[in-house]
């Protein structure tokens, strides 16, 4: 199978995919120019934005054309990895804040109010 993310065989999927699809294609297209024309945030700061994202979702593509984007713009590479350590916070952030889905679970279980459990209980 050839390697998805391979510049030529980007071109070749695209072409493909407006082929089989020109009217939604083309409507996304002019979204995603709509979307990142400045407006109140300017284009930069959308693309640096953009490539925060793409560490979150984990899309390899579009950190590579965000970065490039971004970088024509004007960002910097250590506002670009800044915006990466941003992403990586968010992440983390969101496991640690589903924490406390697992804790009220916890004091459900045991019939106690949320937030009744103790950090102090002896392990089994």
């Amino acid at each position: 199978m050839p390697d998805p993310t391979d510049p030529e065989t980007l071109k070749a999927l695209a072409t493909q995919r407006r082929e089989l699809t020109p009217e939604s294609t083309a409507a996304f297209q002019s979204f995603q120019t709509k979307v990142f024309a400045d407006g109140a945030l300017d284009h930069k700061t959308k693309q640096i934005i953009a490539v925060a994202v793409a560490h979150v979702t984990q899309c390899q593509q579009c950190i590579r054309l965000h970065t490039k984007a971004a970088l024509r713009a004007g960002a910097t590479p250590q506002e670009l990895m800044e915006a990466a350590w941003v992403a990586a916070e968010m992440r983390a952030g969101g496991a640690y804040a589903h924490s406390n889905v697992m804790l009220a679970a916890i004091d459900e279980a045991r019939g106690q109010p949320p937030g009744a459990g103790s950090a102090q209980e002896a392990h089994p």
